[in-house]
């Protein structure tokens, strides 16, 4: 898996897994001060101590610090939330479960608390499984409850927006490095965007750079942008199987130049062979581990 923690851990997590303060911090968001004020006040936490006296900290009191500020999220003081924790199973914050709050949190339009949510998801899983565990399938709960009116378009606009910015901010530098090149874009008339966001987030996962071009990108504007880039692959990504095939003959062209992807609800093998492209898999992190690229990192 990719993990930005490698280069970190060297000097901050000691033999047999325990963190020292600062490696800690970095992961939960808290600093160290406010982290040993929790352990005074609250018991929150109880570290080991080295003959030199450095706290090492275990995967337990990581999982009780994650678990406060998931409640304080919710509204309760630092005091009420410290004892949440502390009573909670000893277990890890699941999938399910983060996925749950996040659902709810957005049902109820409740801005602050998804965020929280997010915090928590992403600080609690690996970018690769926070996606793929967590947002992938709350995005297509939402995509099903729209088409079923179980959800109205004001609802999903505000969990996409909510969705969407975090997505966005994940992507800052992703097209950087020496890796291979990804050039991303949905079609002209497909607005719908974060399924193929988030696939770049785990194409990055995997080493590759991305350029991405986002919602209703002229293939015949994309064609040209390509020469430029000699990327290793673009990919397509729509709901709608009407937005290929509008755009057929310049989608074909540009798959005579180079390697194409399709990819999203509106995709099929035999759309992707009429097209001369690929189709990727449905699951976008078995997609993304099937172009390869690199290693996790």
């Amino acid at each position: 898996m990719f993990s930005f923690r490698t280069a970190s851990r060297v000097s901050t997590v000691s033999e047999g897994g325990r963190l020292r303060i600062g490696e800690l911090s970095r992961r939960v968001g808290v600093s160290p001060e406010l982290l040993r004020a929790w352990e005074t006040r609250y018991g929150l936490v109880n570290p080991e101590r080295t003959a030199g006296g450095l706290r090492l900290y275990s995967e337990l009191d990581e999982r009780r610090v994650l678990e406060m500020l998931r409640q304080m999220a919710t509204g309760l003081s630092a005091a009420e939330a410290a004892r949440v924790a502390l009573d909670a199973p000893a277990e890890a914050i699941s999938a399910e479960r983060l996925l749950q709050d996040l659902d709810a949190a957005l049902t109820a339009l409740d801005e602050p608390g998804a965020q929280a949510a997010l915090d928590l998801t992403f600080r609690s899983l690996d970018t690769e499984s926070a996606l793929g565990q967590v947002v992938l399938p709350l995005l297509r709960a939402l995509g099903e409850r729209w088409a079923t009116t179980q959800t109205g378009v004001g609802q999903e606009h505000f969990a996409s927006n909510v969705i969407g910015g975090r997505l966005r901010a994940l992507a800052r530098g992703w097209g950087s490095g020496n890796g291979p090149r990804a050039v991303l874009a949905c079609p002209s008339g497909e607005q719908h965007e974060l399924g193929l966001i988030s696939f770049g987030l785990l194409l990055r996962q995997r080493g590759w750079r991305i350029d991405y071009f986002g919602a209703e990108t002229p293939t015949v504007d994309l064609s040209a942008l390509v020469s430029d880039l000699s990327p290793e692959i673009v990919v397509l990504g729509a709901t709608r199987v009407e937005r290929f095939l509008d755009g057929a003959d310049e989608i074909s062209a540009l798959s005579a130049r180079v390697r194409l992807a399709i990819g999203g609800a509106g995709a099929s093998e035999a759309v992707a062979r009429s097209l001369g492209a690929e189709l990727l898999a449905n699951d976008l992190v078995a997609a993304a581990r099937a172009l390869g690229g690199g290693e996790s990192s």
